[in-house]
């Protein structure tokens, strides 16, 4: 099936509802028992242009879903503190200062095996990082089905790295890119269309969505829909826990994530979401059994609960009409039950600003028309809450 046939086959079926909150394919990729490239190789700080062509159109997003690294391309806040979390002024100079941890992929290589709890593979540290994005730390090589070559080595002949190196060969995905596990298979070579046609973007070039731009364009059909049915056929696990708090541990960017600084404390959480690794050492490792912890505002679950349900007197509608009673989607319509809050919240703002333009986003404009930032809080605590 031709991808230029996907429009015509899944814009009926959202139709039937009112389109997706897309969670759609950040897909920085990789190669197999190789390379786990620091976070920060990521979301690379040198893009066309210089500092100039990354001026920021949206200069007020908050920091806390598009936590870019400090001062990148000439602008930008410091670190993730306060409650205000927009991309300007607010720094937390302190945060900026201390370190926020080397990060295995960063150690030198002295030789030693690395290894992650559970597995039986170990790795150096120059194998965990060889092959660019075209390899990945297999760790549990019996915990997924086959990988295809374009998940597990990407395609170097058209210079698309592999999928499972950002997105990770389960597809739970990191803070920084997309969870796409158990998304339809139509809907994930959607988005790769819109990728390539110039209709989705985001609000933060330093995100690093050019990436799936160029991949959308380079990939083959045959690439892109035998990645999209490996990961439609994955069941989607627990990978986020949410805590309702006021304080959060002191946070900066780094690679596109938020980290905790070392010896830093704790803040006021303000209307926030912040996102962090379980255990930070098994995250640079890339270990698929290591999740992450989303701190959101006390109340934040229950007030999310009454917009996703209810919509919100008015404000917009209940999310249940196309996604399901359970939120865990209807035909091509994605689940949004159980995802990565910073994920989900930077697909409501980029449809909000008008930088996605495919047909499923076109579904969204008017729902989240009329969204508050707070809302958008609320909203992604009480998804994060669910069960996937």
């Amino acid at each position: 099936m031709s991808i230029s046939r996907v429009r015509a086959i899944v814009l009926p079926l959202a139709l039937a509802g009112c389109g997706a909150i897309a969670v759609g394919l950040a897909a920085q990729s990789s190669n197999s028992n190789v390379a786990a490239v620091p976070a920060a190789a990521q979301n690379p700080a040198a893009t066309p242009g210089g500092a100039a062509a990354q001026t920021p159109e949206f200069p007020n997003l908050p920091l806390w879903a598009y936590p870019v690294n400090p001062g990148r391309g000439g602008f930008g806040g410091g670190g993730a503190r306060g409650a205000g979390g927009g991309n300007r002024g607010g720094a937390n100079a302190a945060a900026n200062g201390a370190a926020a941890g080397r990060g295995p992929g960063r150690a030198p290589d002295d030789g030693t095996l690395r290894h992650v709890p559970g597995s039986d593979v170990g790795l150096t540290q120059t194998q965990m990082r060889s092959n660019g994005m075209f390899g990945f730390p297999d760790w549990f090589p019996n915990s997924h089905p086959g990988m295809p070559d374009i998940v597990l080595k990407g395609n170097s002949t058209s210079g698309v790295q592999a999928c499972g190196y950002c997105h990770l060969p389960n597809g739970q995905g990191r803070p920084e890119n997309e969870s796409i596990v158990g998304l339809p298979a139509g809907y994930i070579v959607q988005q790769l269309s819109d990728f390539k046609n110039g209709l989705r973007k985001g609000s933060d070039r330093r995100m690093g969505y050019f990436w799936m731009v160029r991949i959308g364009t380079a990939i083959s059909e045959e690439d892109a829909w035998t990645a999209a049915k490996y990961f439609a056929s994955l069941t989607p696990k627990p990978w986020i826990r949410a805590v309702e708090t006021d304080t959060v541990p002191v946070t900066r960017p780094a690679g596109g994530m938020l980290v905790a600084v070392d010896g830093a404390g704790t803040e006021p959480i303000g209307q926030r979401v912040i996102v962090v690794s379980e255990d930070y050492e098994r995250t640079e490792l890339r270990d698929p059994n290591s999740g992450f912890i989303a701190y959101v505002p006390k109340g934040s679950i229950e007030r999310g609960k009454e917009i996703v349900t209810t919509g919100g007197n008015g404000k917009t509608i209940r999310c249940t009409i196309c996604h399901g009673p359970d939120l865990k989607g209807l035909g091509n319509v994605p689940s949004i039950s159980g995802r990565d809050p910073e994920q989900m919240a930077r697909q409501i703002i980029d449809i909000r600003n008008g930088v996605r333009n495919g047909p499923y986003a076109q579904l969204m404009k008017e729902p989240v028309r009329q969204l508050s930032d707070d809302d958008v809080v609320n909203i992604v605590a009480y998804l994060a809450s669910l069960q996937p």
